[in-house]
């Protein structure tokens, strides 16, 4: 009985140490592969939402992309030849200047235009859109009014002057940064100088 009893706990030791054993192995692999239950996710999966907005490498917050609204979707062809997508302006106000390379008001406008459109550029682009006439002769407008900074659509079908029902020529369209046209028609250089001063400011 005694030789029975030991037998029977020294096989209960054994269980026992053989259990400890294999606690001891299971955590040491868990270590190894770096995860444990409840501990930190494993590399490559992704982060825990924080709700924080997107930031730049410098941590300042992104902007929020401007909404292109229904009067800028539009594209076109400048005169040099390069695409033109108004979708860039989108936030802006922006002034859309229609002309015709044979039209003497147009010319008297001309000088306004590119004495302003440099100090305004980034605040209030001005896109001059050429219609009623030959490219060459359109070219050569630009040429001599030294308005080859300023984009200028060639529109020679007419396309962009139908789309804002433009029957003449000079005509301003002025669009405010929310994509409402708050002028159509001619302007004066002191006038349009005014608006486009005023939009900057607003």
């Amino acid at each position: 009985m005694r030789i029975s009893r030991a037998w029977t706990g020294a096989g209960q030791l054994r269980r026992a140490a053989t259990a400890g054993a294999l606690v001891v192995v299971l955590f040491g692999v868990a270590a190894c592969t770096g995860t444990a239950p409840g501990g930190p996710a494993a590399a490559g999966s992704a982060p825990a939402a924080t709700g924080a907005p997107p930031t730049t490498a410098t941590g300042e917050p992104l902007a929020a992309p401007a909404q292109v609204p229904a009067v800028l979707r539009f594209t076109g062809t400048t005169l040099g030849g390069a695409a033109f997508d108004a979708a860039q302006l989108a936030g802006k106000p922006v002034v859309l200047w229609f002309w015709a390379p044979w039209c003497a008001t147009c010319a008297s406008q001309a000088w306004t235009v590119a004495e302003i459109e440099p100090r305004y550029r980034d605040t209030v682009p001005i896109v001059g859109v050429a219609g009623l006439g030959e490219r060459k002769a359109m070219k050569e407008f630009v040429t001599e009014f030294d308005l080859g900074a300023t984009p200028q659509i060639e529109d020679t079908k007419g396309a962009l002057w139908k789309r804002f029902k433009v029957t003449e020529q000079s005509i301003f369209v002025i669009i405010d940064r929310n994509g409402t046209v708050v002028h159509q028609g001619f302007l004066d250089g002191e006038a349009l100088t005014a608006k486009v001063a005023a939009l900057a400011e607003a």
